[in-house]
């Protein structure tokens, strides 16, 4: 009987969550987005209390300048908090939050590739992409447990949901995106970041030093955990690039142009 009315609970969840998301896009995301958000948050705080957080001036000021530049066009609040680890990283959490890690500023020559990644990872949160992964994970391995875990994210069967939300991997970030999830957010992204004033070229420049950077690692960065190949998104920046670099030179004649230095 439980089974039964709890496979009837998740028919109408699907039911009712079906939306359009990125690019016309049929999304199936049916949990709460204020409890996704709140998930988001205590694994921020949790994050916040197990990794340093840098107190290099001169990072902080470059991180947070091209940071609210990008935020100044997508809206809302946002907590941007710069992690004393050498990884290759950056993520956006649910309920605003978004970290990056030293070793993506080391790697970075200039404002418009990290504009790049944070201009992704805004993109995923924007596109609910971790409600989307969430219940893609109720809906295939945790089942009801999770969707009752929305209700109370503190308790035992709550920290199943913050599980499933991907809050347990390594560094305490989402589960992995799809390729689908990653080409959107990458699209979005380039939008975001020529919106604001960053020359989208540097995308593509960008992830031609990512894929350096991975050469002879027996593991991606975890940046690039799961993602598309290196060159098939390449050229799928590269196909973008005109679209965006309208947006960008829309922007620059309007007055738009952040000078975030390193």
């Amino acid at each position: 009987m439980f089974i039964k009315k709890g496979l009837v609970f998740l028919v109408s969840c699907l039911l009712a969550a079906c939306a359009t998301g990125p690019g016309g896009r049929n999304q199936v995301a049916f949990l709460p987005d204020a409890e996704v958000n709140q998930m988001g948050e205590q694994a921020f705080e949790d994050l916040k209390n197990k990794t340093a957080v840098s107190r290099d001036g001169r990072a902080n000021d470059f991180v947070k300048c091209v940071a609210n530049a990008v935020i100044q066009k997508v809206g809302g609040r946002w907590e941007v908090v710069v992690f004393d680890d050498p990884s290759l990283n950056a993520f956006a959490l649910p309920g605003n939050k978004i970290g990056v890690y030293m070793g993506l500023i080391d790697l970075v020559d200039n404002q418009g590739q990290l504009a790049t990644v944070i201009g992704h990872e805004i993109g995923h949160v924007l596109a609910r992409h971790s409600n989307e992964r969430l219940s893609q994970e109720a809906l295939v391995k945790q089942g009801m447990s999770v969707v009752g875990a929305v209700a109370a994210p503190q308790s035992a069967l709550g920290q199943l949901g913050v599980n499933a939300l991907g809050i347990g991997a390594q560094y305490g970030l989402l589960l992995p995106y799809s390729r689908k999830h990653e080409t959107e957010a990458d699209i979005i992204g380039m939008d975001f970041m020529s919106e604001a004033g960053f020359d989208p070229k540097e995308s593509v420049n960008l992830w031609r030093k990512m894929a350096q950077a991975s050469r002879g690692r027996q593991q991606s960065p975890e940046f690039m955990s799961t993602h598309p190949a290196h060159a098939t998104r390449i050229e799928k920046m590269t196909e973008y690039l005109p679209k965006a670099l309208q947006k960008y030179n829309r922007a620059i004649s309007s007055g738009v142009q952040p000078n975030c230095t390193k």
